[in-house]
């Protein structure tokens, strides 16, 4: 493919709600322009952009798919992006290099979360939007109706491009309300269309004109004079309508609406049409923020002669090794350039340059500033990094992905591939920074964190197949603190004598509670000869390790000062041992006498739901020992703010789905500790003592 300048490129990603059609969309595009001979099958695993086998076997996008191909002379390069919340990363990199967002929604779903929140994103990054209502052909499809909920949830600036004549399973025509024109497609999936003009005496022809009317009202408030213009009716011509529309568009004074059912291939020329006019282009976004390696701030403009670049995707190919996304803010890149990971302070080498048909690789040159593509073999670079001029090394803002809100503990199904597993994790996190793992060190498991329970089935499956390691998933352990609100105190005397030198050693210990959060104190306040000063580090040692082990329940010990104040010793028979033995039994003994609870960890909880459904999520929370603290407005949405305790937690995102048909999503932070209802504490202080007795570890 020739080079184009970044006027005549449009990169934009495909976003939306899960099931609106956005897949299906791109290869309709890529039929339309000639790429591909037929549009693919979700079903069958035959589209361009749903090519891993995770995709196919699932039978839903997991991973953003770059496409490329030419309209009007226009480079378009497509980003489809899953509509699964799940793999929301993979959207948010899309929108962060994106020109414009087409937010795709369906026709008889309407106006759903992930709506709303790529929209949230778009705006976000400052990028304009462009509406598509997909699935025009269905059964259900409501037209005037999602119109008017897209109007209500994000303003009356929305507008209708065009109407359909037909909508359900025999639409296959619209009317233009730019042209002020019928226009009918074939059955043929071809994608080709006729202009028909409105009959004088159709009743359709005054309702187009008025919306063609309230479309040049909003174009003309993009400059006082074409305001002007249109109030003395003298109309607007096509170059000044052209322009003000692409104007109003990057403003958002304006947001486009179009009806098209991706599936007949009826509408999406048209689209193309637009996009390829009107759309945004890398000139729109000339200069963009960035941040100098002092922390200051700079920008990136266009017209710089030095290659800047963001990486905003990494993924692992068989055969091929690490392929890096990146879109190209200024200069040019070509195989063999020398450059520099602002990020990593560290030398690169731009590898081998690709453009992408979903899988497909296409072998470049070089690629000039606005164009999106893809490289190989870099050494040190990541997902969020810069690649920048040695002398000039601007940082592009990364991308902020939302914190994970569900959790397994993993485990291996066989042993000795712990190194594999790592490897594993390591390059997971790597191609998707929203999935996080680590080792707990309260509980002693690793852990793995991603968007929802589909995220972490994913990721289960692509660790056995792509690394050849089988795990399972559990509960995890829930990291409970032990903690006291009284006073005690012990006088222990350790003692042992087996033959030759023995081990004696007496420790006079208090405990008293601590604030909360303030950790494990252990002081000294030894008056007289009574223990030699060396063996206080031993008692601490002894006192550490009791706390580390846990004395109620097994758990870490928190929130308490000790106070080694007397004690005996022997001549001989007195060693580090014996005082950490002693010191660990008079903590225990002290603890046990200084009334005892367990602390259970609370998180901040915010859900976001469709206000029909807020009184089944506060019940439901109510269930969950869960205390709401706020509710606010947003949209159409509610945001339920509460706490509950993080026992409560394990995979509320699938029940949050459940009680909302999809809708709702939260978001979950640790809060804080505080102490746990009697009756739940003596069911685990029971069961750990069974385990205990048992010899197993206890289990929570």
């Amino acid at each position: 493919m020739k080079q184009y300048p970044a006027a005549d490129i449009r990169n934009f990603a495909i976003v939306g709600h899960q099931a609106s059609g956005k897949t299906i969309l791109a290869d309709a595009m890529l039929l339309s322009s000639g790429v591909i001979s037929k549009i693919g099958s979700i079903q069958e695993g035959t589209t361009v952009s749903d090519y891993h086998p995770s995709e196919k076997e699932r039978q839903i996008s997991v991973h953003a798919s770059l496409m490329h191909t030419e309209w009007m002379g226009k480079k378009f390069n497509i980003i489809d992006t899953p509509g699964y919340q799940d793999f929301i990363s993979e959207g948010l990199g899309a929108l962060r290099v994106g020109d414009f967002a087409l937010v795709v929604v369906s026709a008889d779903r309407g106006v759903e979360l992930g709506t709303t929140q790529v929209w949230d994103y778009a705006t976000r990054y400052g990028i304009p939007k462009m509406v598509v209502i997909n699935g025009c052909d269905k059964e259900h499809a409501r037209f005037d109706e999602v119109v008017e909920a897209l109007q209500k949830e994000f303003g009356k600036n929305l507008q209708p491009m065009n109407v359909p004549v037909n909508p359900g399973p025999g639409f296959c025509e619209v009317m233009d309300v730019m042209r002020v024109e019928r226009i009918k497609y074939p059955n043929d999936g071809s994608g080709k269309y006729e202009e028909i003009p409105f009959a004088d005496d159709d009743p359709e022809k005054e309702r187009i004109k008025e919306m063609h009317q309230k479309v040049i009202e909003y174009v003309a408030e993009t400059d006082d004079s074409l305001m002007e213009k249109f109030f003395a009716n003298d109309g607007l011509n096509e170059a000044e309508l052209r322009e003000a529309l692409h104007t109003a568009i990057q403003k958002q004074i304006f947001v486009p609406i179009f009806t098209i059912s991706a599936q007949k291939n009826v509408g999406v020329a048209r689209l193309m049409d637009f996009i390829a006019k009107f759309g945004s282009s890398p000139v729109d976004r000339a200069s963009v923020p960035a941040i100098t390696p002092e922390g200051g701030p700079a920008e990136v403009k266009l017209e710089d002669s030095v290659p800047r670049c963001y990486i905003w995707k990494t993924i692992s190919e068989a055969h091929v090794g690490d392929l890096s996304f990146f879109r190209l803010y200024s200069g040019s890149i070509k195989q063999g350039l020398e450059i520099w990971n602002a990020d990593r302070d560290s030398p690169e080498k731009i590898g081998p340059i690709y453009l992408m048909q979903g899988h497909e690789r296409e072998a470049v040159e070089s690629l000039p500033a606005g164009d999106i593509g893809v490289t190989v073999k870099l050494r040190n670079t990541h997902t969020g990094d810069t690649l920048s001029s040695p002398q000039k090394r601007l940082r592009l803002p990364k991308v902020v992905y939302p914190t994970p809100n569900i959790h397994g503990a993993l485990k291996l199904a066989n042993k000795g591939e712990e190194d594999k597993l790592a490897q594993g994790l390591a390059t997971l996190h790597e191609e998707d920074p929203t999935f996080l793992y680590r080792a707990d060190p309260e509980t002693g498991e690793l852990v793995i964190s991603g968007q929802g329970e589909l995220h972490l089935e994913v990721i289960k499956s692509r660790i056995k197949r792509r690394f050849g390691v089988d795990i399972q998933l559990a509960e995890p352990r829930v990291p409970y603190r032990e903690t006291i609100k009284g006073r005690g105190e012990s006088k222990y005397r350790h003692k042992k004598q087996t033959g030759g030198s023995g081990q004696f050693a007496e420790v006079w210990l208090r405990v008293e509670p601590l604030p909360r959060d303030s950790g494990v104190q252990f002081v000294q306040s030894l008056v007289g000869q009574n223990v030699d000063r060396t063996f206080v580090p031993s008692v601490e040692k002894g006192v550490m390790t009791a706390c580390t082990e846990g004395i109620l329940a097994g758990y870490h010990v928190t929130d308490v000062k000790a106070d080694f104040y007397d004690g005996k010793m022997h001549p001989v028979d007195s060693k580090d041992v014996a005082f950490q033995i002693a010191g660990r039994a008079a903590f225990r003994e002290a603890f046990l006498a200084a009334k005892p609870c367990l602390l259970e960890p609370i998180y901040l909880v915010t859900i976001k739901v469709p206000e029909d459904y807020v009184g089944d999520v506060m019940g439901d929370i109510s269930s969950r020992r869960g205390r709401i603290s706020g509710v606010e407005n947003e949209g159409n949405f509610q945001i339920v703010k509460c706490t509950v305790p993080q026992k409560e937690m394990y995979r509320y995102s699938t029940v949050l789905r459940s009680l909302t048909g999809g809708r709702g999503r939260h978001e979950e932070v640790f809060d804080h500790y505080e102490e746990m209802p009697k009756e739940t504490e003596a069911k685990i202080v029971e069961q750990y003592n069974k385990l205990r007795a048992a010899g197993l570890k206890a289990e929570a």
